[in-house]
């Protein structure tokens, strides 16, 4: 039996309405557990101890926090000193409001363990910490001001709680004004009669002065750990990919390639990873056939790639770059829709009543199709709202089918506004910059 497994027999012990606090040796005998070797027991508890899903008495009894006028959860700090527990199980329990005064140490997304003071009805439950469970803040980005012999880094986040402190010795070759990126060697204690009231650290980078071109930008990144580039092992798996479709890729596929299929996005979008097709069929029915670049079929399950998507988790855009999910030699080659080449695709292709706009049936299966038209928001602006004589021409090929694509789009929101869907209207901006990466102007998408 794995120790996942001990922990969630003990978990489920623990939660009876009749468990009464007991020594890890008379849980040993009340669960009971003598089939399993007594250290994976002992693994097991002090793991869920250290993470806060049980505590431990001063009379070395275990119990569970809830039951014990206990919650763990995440700390948000605000700017001006107060701050928030978030518990772990947010759905059943109300946050709890944690006072200056009771901080204790926490520091912005820590997760620690408070006690309930207070809890008046129709009012926020208010707490003191008294446990950090686990430190979320190893590294900051900060400001590096120094003195004659030591130095503070004011950290970019307000919410961080304190400047750090850095002794001489660990300036790292830091000067005044430039930012850097703090490792957090001592933490501000824990204990109620603290004398430390920052954390310490020593800086392990520096970025740059402020002002510098690209430095916020960078320091984003920094302070986020937002991975720069892909390690070597992925770069190389990268690199087997092939660049173009072969004959076996299209082996149990329908073949969409004569279909006009577009994309639809921004002028700097560089992973089209979605494309569409309208026509109006003979039964008064539009067929819209939505095409989704098929990743998994280079992107196999737990090897490398998947693995490193997996950790990132997302596509990052800032304003002036994209930190992408899969290697750029996937994300904007063959995994992306690009005009003019023929790509794999999962697709899905629905009739829909043109009346109502119901969807009378739909068929999702994989296929091969060949992008026609690389296609902006503007451009489908200019061709469908503005009438733009010159860009109608240039796309006249598809001018009838961008125009049933509005046509089932109006269906469609009328059909939205029937079920009682509310239409958000927020308008995107986008940051202008120069070639030195300041920024000029903002501008609505």
């Amino acid at each position: 039996m794995t120790t996942l497994s001990l922990k969630d027999k003990i978990m489920a012990f623990m939660q009876r309405e009749s468990y009464a606090p007991m020594t890890a040796e008379e849980m040993i005998f009340a669960i009971p557990v003598k089939e399993e070797p007594m250290h994976e027991f002992w693994d097991a508890i002090m793991e869920l101890e250290k993470d806060g899903y049980v505590v431990k008495t001063r009379f070395d009894t275990y119990g569970l926090p809830e039951k014990m006028g206990l919650v763990a959860g995440r700390f948000q700090l605000s700017s001006k000193g107060f701050g928030f527990l978030i518990p772990d199980n947010k759905g059943t329990k109300p946050d709890v409001f944690i006072p200056p005064r009771k901080l204790h140490g926490a520091m912005n997304n820590d997760r620690v363990m408070a006690r309930i003071d207070s809890h008046t009805a129709g009012r926020r439950p208010e707490g003191e910490i008294i446990r950090i469970i686990q430190r979320a803040n190893i590294r900051v980005v900060g400001v590096f001001k120094r003195t004659m012999d030591f130095a503070f880094v004011i950290p970019d986040d307000k919410r961080i709680g304190s400047d750090i402190y850095i002794l001489r010795k660990n300036f790292g070759g830091a000067a005044n004004n430039q930012k850097v990126v703090v490792e957090i060697t001592e933490w501000p204690t824990e204990e109620h009669n603290a004398e430390r009231r920052s954390a310490e650290g020593r800086v392990v980078e520096v970025l740059g002065y402020v002002g510098d071109p690209g430095l916020e930008i960078l320091s984003i990144i920094k302070q986020h750990d937002l991975p720069l580039d892909f390690p070597d092992n992925v770069k190389r798996a990268a690199a087997r990919v092939p660049d173009e479709i072969r004959e076996k890729d299209w082996q149990g596929r329908e073949d969409r390639r004569d279909y006009p299929v577009v994309t639809v996005d921004s002028e700097d979008a560089r992973d089209l990873d979605d494309a569409v097709y309208v026509r109006r069929l003979e039964n008064g029915r539009y067929l819209l056939g939505v095409y989704i670049a098929d990743v998994s079929y280079y992107v196999k399950a737990k090897t490398l790639l998947d693995q490193e998507a997996q950790e990132r988790g997302t596509s990052v855009y800032l304003v002036d770059r994209v930190l992408p999910m899969l290697p750029q030699r996937l994300s904007n080659g063959i995994c992306s829709l690009n005009e003019g080449v023929d790509r794999l695709v999962m697709s899905c292709e629905m009739e829909i009543e043109a009346e109502t706009g119901r969807v009378a049936k739909y068929k999702i299966f994989p296929a091969v199709i060949h992008s026609h038209h690389r296609l902006s928001y503007n451009l489908v602006r200019a061709i469908l709202e503005e009438g733009d004589k010159k860009t109608r021409e240039d796309y006249a090929d598809i001018v009838p089918m961008l125009e049933e694509m509005r046509e089932l789009c109006r269906i469609l929101q009328k059909k939205r506004a029937r079920r009682g869907a509310i239409e958000f209207d927020l308008p995107e901006q986008k940051v202008i910059l120069d070639d030195a990466g300041k920024p000029l102007e903002i501008k609505q998408r």
